[in-house]
């Protein structure tokens, strides 16, 4: 038969044991909060009804304010640059998520005038060096540095089709491109068989190696927050747009 100190200890360990469960669930709990940020949670609502979320959307072609590049497709950009929680995982761009409900419909744009590159393996990402990028309000870069604009996600589920315009098969180099030039349409390949993603393009701003060749873009050092380039900035809810 248990003693009463005994009963005593074992209730103590019961006890501290339950606290500690508590506080590592609490833990996780909130982990788990700050890894989704405030856009991530709203991708959902968003695909069941896009109608009724339509002040998340930002519009193709659209400039906000001087800012230097245009949006590159319409819809909610549901991850932006830096969500997630370092020093686990940090988001390298944009997640831009289309309001058609199915691949191959919503157009993917360039944002700027540059010199577009398709390496032969890409199935579904093009890459497009802008040279000596012009200063503007609140830039980060110094002067005459060249940045990459890069586009992917451009296929089907289960990567048999590309999306990406014909006029950039794979191989392509250094062909010059416009802004406001078709690049092709968001798609929900994931560079996985039968793993697809939600319908999105991902965008992203990455550097310049020294020898002037592009650097790894799913690294976030490597990139810039397209926010600077596009004149976009989060609201109260966290919901990136042009709130001008």
């Amino acid at each position: 038969m248990l003693t009463f100190f005994t009963r005593r200890r074992v209730l103590t360990a019961v006890i501290l044991l339950l606290t500690l469960l508590l506080l590592t669930l609490l833990t996780l709990y909130t982990f788990r909060r700050q890894l989704a940020g405030p856009r991530i949670p709203r991708i959902g609502p968003w695909f069941a009804n896009p109608v009724a979320h339509a002040d998340w959307q930002v519009e193709i072609g659209s400039r906000c304010g001087n800012a230097p590049m245009i949006f590159p497709t319409t819809g909610f950009i549901g991850v932006g640059w830096g969500d997630g929680l370092w020093p686990f995982y940090q988001h390298t761009g944009y997640d831009i998520f289309s309001p058609a409900g199915a691949d191959n419909v919503t157009p993917n744009i360039a944002a700027y005038d540059g010199y577009l590159t398709r390496e032969t393996d890409w199935l579904s990402t093009v890459i497009i060096r802008h040279p000596d990028f012009p200063p503007f309000d609140g830039s980060p870069l110094a002067p005459g540095e060249q940045i990459w604009s890069y586009y992917t996600h451009m296929a089907s589920p289960n990567g048999s089709l590309s999306y990406v315009d014909p006029a950039f098969p794979p191989g392509t180099r250094e062909k010059f491109v416009t802004a406001g030039t078709l690049l092709g349409y968001q798609g929900t390949w994931s560079g996985r068989p039968n793993d697809p993603v939600g319908l999105h393009l991902h965008f992203s701003i990455a550097t310049s190696k020294p020898d002037g060749s592009y650097t790894n873009e799913t690294q976030i050092g490597n990139t810039y927050d397209p926010a600077l380039f596009l004149g976009l900035t989060a609201n109260e809810e966290g919901i990136i747009g042009c709130w001008r």
